[in-house]
């Protein structure tokens, strides 16, 4: 099991950029997909982004395109969300997760693909 702990959420006004990273320990994370999740208040949680085991292939959801951009360090075994021209509507608790099946594209958007979940961290975006 792979344990997930993500920093870097704050708050920011509409425009502004955070980076999010997501800090893994206890075994490797460099032979799973990894994600990224939200969820807002009185909404469920939705996908965000993605990125493949080798790092070659990233995903994302529509509302994010041209402005989120995911990344991997296998060697720092962090993942990474910078994300820039914020709105309003991306406030949210921010998750990391890790795939529960090896090598995989990262395609996939199904929250209960993935097996192993950080506690979260908040953005809030303010306009």
């Amino acid at each position: 099991q792979v344990q997930l702990v993500e920093t870097g959420g704050g708050s920011v006004q509409a425009g502004g950029s955070l980076r999010l990273s997501c800090a893994a320990s206890g075994r490797t994370i460099s032979d799973v997909a990894m994600g990224w999740f939200r969820q807002a208040p009185g909404k469920e949680r939705e996908f965000v982004a993605t990125i493949s085991w080798t790092g070659v292939r990233q995903f994302y959801a529509d509302p994010v395109k041209g402005r989120f951009t995911i990344s991997r360090d296998n060697i720092k075994k962090t993942v990474y969300l910078q994300m820039n021209a914020l709105k309003p509507e991306d406030t949210a608790v921010y998750y990391c997760a890790a795939d529960r099946t090896l090598f995989r594209d990262g395609s996939s958007r199904v929250t209960s693909d993935f097996g192993s979940w950080g506690q979260g961290t908040q953005v809030t975006v303010s306009s």
